[in-house]
């Protein structure tokens, strides 16, 4: 019994001193943990600390940086107001030749595509039966002509002798009448005469005008007469020569305003505008405007001495209306489209940009005629302007004159109500 209460005794500080390591052992182990814990969390504040403020260097930089444009000083500058139409060339005569009297083609004396005055002989008909009718005519008249003569003198031997109750009143009367009718006879011969020497002079073919032949239609040897379809050739006047085009019925006040102070100059240019054919000026506007384009069609004529301008062919027509006197312009490509409506950066003297509200005119081409909104001397951003921002640093790289080569080239004139659909329009920021 000793013996055993002895050796319980000894256990149990044992098994208290166990419970207490292990505590211990656990509660070192929490530490630990919220030690590398707390360790981590600050390392990756630090991280993201270090990476906001790198961020916001490199945000500072990105938003300072200098953006190159080209920036056009605002000009004061005459500009001509133009209208542009597409037209095609028209002769200003043409004429189909055809024969006035039948008969045999016997020459044709003018080449193909050759230039012709007027007046000169073109083909010739046999004129032999014309000839023959033509002596007949006249061999007629001479003997109604004698017959009258033989009337005349018997005529006036019975107004002797029926003075004297010789001969019967009848008599003298009838005689009257053959008189008379002998004229009227000896009339017809003399217009038969005439008709004989005209059928005659219409053997001899000859150009109405001067111009230019084309193909021929016939060949000599042939039988011509009066009802052929297509004739002997066609004489079209190449010089001057006349262009028709159509402009918007709404152009019609300021056109007929302007022709009312005088002659309108009209250039004809290629298709594309770019190269100048010919000047000449505003012949007249058609008298009826076409309902189904809402267009009106107006006649030009120019001279063409040098034959670049040809039937049928196109043209891009520009009409000067007038002239602008002393505008002020910019590039049209430097006016942008806004909430507030159209609007230019300008480049300050401080190198900065800064978006001004503009009022356009007109835009001409390639020039755009600022109403409001700047003055002379004022930088406009005409190229880069898609980067900018208001208050951004720019660089200039050039300075242009405005409408250099511009205004007349390709580009088409436009109106005042097409100022905000300059290309490349962007909203203001």
């Amino acid at each position: 019994m000793s013996a055993t209460s002895a050796t319980d005794t000894e256990g149990a500080p044992r098994a208290s001193r166990g419970r207490r390591w292990g505590w211990a052992v656990a509660a070192i182990c929490v530490a630990a943990a919220l030690i590398a814990w707390v360790a981590l969390r600050g390392h990756g504040a630090s991280q993201e600390a270090s990476g906001g403020a790198k961020a916001g260097r490199g945000g500072g930089a990105a938003a300072d940086r200098v953006i190159p444009v080209v920036a056009t000083p605002a000009a004061v500058k005459d500009v001509p107001i133009t209208l542009d139409g597409l037209g095609s060339v028209t002769a200003y005569k043409t004429v189909n030749i055809h024969a006035q009297v039948g008969g045999r083609l016997d020459k044709v004396m003018f080449r193909e595509g050759q230039a012709v005055k007027q007046g000169e002989v073109l083909a010739q008909i046999d004129p032999r039966p014309f000839a023959i009718a033509l002596h007949q005519a006249e061999a007629a008249l001479a003997r109604d002509e004698a017959q009258l003569d033989g009337a005349k003198r018997n005529l006036d031997r019975f107004v002797g002798v029926g003075a004297q109750h010789l001969i019967p009143q009848q008599q003298v009367d009838d005689q009257r009448a053959l008189v008379d009718q002998l004229t009227g006879t000896v009339a017809s011969d003399k217009a038969q005469i005439e008709s004989a020497r005209l059928n005659l002079s219409y053997a001899r073919i000859t150009s109405p005008i001067a111009g230019v032949t084309g193909v021929r239609q016939v060949d000599p040897g042939n039988l011509v007469s009066t009802t052929d379809a297509n004739g002997i050739v066609v004489v079209t006047q190449m010089d001057p020569i006349a262009v028709l085009f159509t402009l918007p019925q709404d152009d019609l006040p300021d056109v007929s305003r302007e022709q009312a102070k005088g002659k309108l100059v009209v250039e004809a240019r290629s298709r594309d505008g770019d190269q100048l054919l010919a000047t000449g000026e505003l012949g007249l506007i058609d008298n009826l405007i076409n309902q189904g384009t809402a267009t009106m069609r107006l006649k030009a004529i120019f001279p063409n001495p040098d034959r670049v301008l040809w039937p049928n062919q196109f043209v891009k027509a520009r009409l000067q209306l007038t002239v602008r006197k002393s505008a002020l312009v910019i590039p049209a490509v430097a006016v942008q489209r806004g909430p507030q409506g159209a609007f230019v950066y300008v480049v300050g003297d401080d190198g900065r940009a800064a978006a001004r509200d503009v009022a356009i005119e007109r835009i001409e081409g390639e020039q755009a005629i600022v109403a409001k909104g700047l003055t002379a001397g004022d930088k406009v951003v005409s190229e880069g302007q898609n980067q900018l921002r208001p208050g951004a640093r720019v660089q200039p790289r050039q300075l242009p004159q405005p409408g250099d080569g511009a205004g007349h080239g390709g580009a088409g004139t436009r109106r005042p109500a097409d100022a905000g659909g300059t290309g490349g329009v962007r909203r203001r920021p």
